[in-house]
């Protein structure tokens, strides 16, 4: 049975319960980006805002884009501008001193439209900071999402909306759309979750449990959870999630 990709739609509150370690995490990026007065910087994929604000704290003008509508009213409440769209088609003109990106790019397909997004929005010279994703990034997980949803008749591979590259592939794509690679590597992170299996579950799964019947999903995150317990829960029932991150700086030249 094929079916159409399922995308996840993001819930605000259920992000900021099961995920805020996403945004703890990203901050030591913005070490990277060194935001400042006069840089006008795109935060992509920026969620609820919690690095934009930090950005904007700088006093860098710092304008958020991320595709859901509900993390887009979460930013705005911070008094941030923050914009609905999508990562594939973003529309800005030599704008931006800077492009940031923390833990969204690996949900946005296909990449080469969103590179090529990017360089347009820059201005000559500017510069991308981002972390996402990267080759073996959740990859206990990812696998056991597979083969329980394959199992039921479905695609997994094209229900699947995640992609995780390694730096030689990124580095082509960077490269590719006139970027200088200033500097790119992989990042094992295991990362303790506090909302255990079940909370990262229900953040980050819809595109494989929306293509069930409602009456479904619990048997079949309950199934997931039991494959992954031997690796990823310890004796004490604490759960880690098995991160791999993809940490890059890279300068548009020309």
């Amino acid at each position: 049975m094929t079916e159409p990709q399922a995308r996840a739609t993001w819930n605000a509150d259920t992000y900021a319960r099961n995920a805020r370690f996403v945004s703890d995490l990203g901050a030591p990026l913005l070490d990277m980006l060194a935001p400042g007065p006069g840089q006008r910087i795109l935060d992509l994929g920026c969620g609820d805002g919690a690095l934009t604000e930090k950005i904007a704290a700088s006093g860098a003008d710092v304008v958020g884009l991320d595709a859901s509508a509900s993390q887009v009213e979460a930013a705005r409440a911070r008094g941030l501008e923050a914009r609905l769209g999508d990562g594939t088609g973003l529309d800005f003109e030599s704008e931006f001193d800077a492009v940031f990106s923390n833990a969204a790019l690996h949900w946005m397909t296909p990449p080469e439209a969103v590179v090529a997004g990017i360089n347009r929005a820059l201005k000559p010279g500017g510069r991308l900071v981002a972390e996402f994703g990267g080759a073996g990034n959740v990859a206990r997980i990812e696998a056991a999402l597979m083969k329980a949803l394959e199992r039921r008749g479905f695609d997994a591979a094209a229900a699947n909306p995640w992609y995780f590259p390694g730096p030689d592939d990124y580095t082509a794509l960077l490269t590719g759309q006139g970027f200088r690679v200033d500097s790119i590597a992989l990042i094992p992170r295991p990362t303790p979750l506090a909302a255990g299996l079940a909370g990262w579950l229900e953040t980050f799964s819809e595109p494989f449990t929306e293509l069930l019947e409602p009456a479904r999903r619990a048997e079949y995150l309950a199934e997931v959870t039991e494959d992954v317990r031997p690796e990823l829960c310890d004796a004490e029932g604490n759960w880690s999630a098995d991160y791999v991150r993809l940490r890059l700086a890279a300068t548009l030249e020309g």
